[in-house]
């Protein structure tokens, strides 16, 4: 794990936040796992961009915390084309829990991630999902996690931000990697940070372009870029960026949300 003074304040925060929260009393789950891989495949040949929308009440890095029912969220996330979606479970500071992923899970069809700080295999008990993110650079032991995950049944999506982190997520045996293109010291955004990992993947690998997608024409970016995969939160919550959004939006915040996912899935 990287030494913790490399990060902003608000990423240290939620890891110390994960490294003391306790694990699951239970038994390793067991996952009869949707698969994202080739739910991402089917958007596309459908003529849909491939989005992986986020259900996030709130986040260190927006304002204000969204107060619909998360299920009602994801269903408009779907309805709006989303290929897969993204529930988080971190409680402290993204407003996440394991219910909200349990009860979407169960009203939803498509491949449901779970994106939450998972440091240690005890961890991965704590809610069934379809896939769960692991970040590279948090994790002492990236292959035995991996491994764990494997065994339950979960698709482990390994999250890097950079060449050396991707070479990382390969050797520990990965097959879906996250690119996220924010940066965890300064929480700026770059798009040219998928772009400068991509080549590097192989092809057998499915890629998915993290943070910054906030309108069509960056979702195409990263498609052209090489993503097989976009996870968009704050863009679909909260509204597709004016430059690229000429329509008005409406006062219902459930159609608000399938119209902005329709928008980038036609990216």
């Amino acid at each position: 794990m990287n030494d913790s003074d490399e990060l902003a304040p608000a990423v240290a925060a939620i890891l110390r936040s994960a490294e003391a929260r306790g694990d699951p009393d239970r038994g390793p789950v067991s996952v009869d796992a949707r698969s994202l891989p080739a739910a991402l495949a089917d958007a596309e040949a459908d003529g849909r961009a491939p989005v992986i929308a986020e259900v996030k009440p709130t986040s260190p890095t927006t304002e204000g915390t969204r107060e619909e029912d998360p299920v009602a969220l994801a269903e408009a996330m779907v309805e709006g084309g989303a290929a897969a979606l993204s529930v988080l479970t971190e409680p402290d500071h993204f407003g996440g829990s394991p219910e909200n992923l349990r009860r979407i899970r169960e009203a939803v069809d498509v491949p449901v991630l779970r994106k939450d700080f998972v440091l240690r295999e005890a961890q991965l008990d704590t809610v069934r999902a379809d896939a769960v993110l692991l970040i590279a650079r948090f994790v002492d032991d990236l292959s035995g996690l991996v491994a764990a995950a494997n065994e339950r049944g979960f698709q482990p999506l390994v999250e890097v931000h950079d060449r050396e982190e991707l070479r990382a997520a390969l050797d520990a045996g990965a097959e879906i990697v996250g690119v996220n293109n924010r940066d965890l010291a300064r929480l700026e955004v770059d798009l040219e940070t998928f772009e400068s990992v991509a080549p590097e993947a192989p092809d057998d690998v499915t890629l998915v372009a993290e943070s910054g997608i906030g309108a069509p024409a960056d979702a195409r970016r990263m498609v052209e870029a090489g993503a097989d995969g976009l996870l968009i939160g704050s863009a679909i919550m909260d509204g597709v960026s004016a430059a690229d959004d000429s329509e008005s939006r409406g006062d219902d915040p459930l159609s608000n949300v399938t119209e902005n996912t329709r928008r980038l899935t036609r990216a």
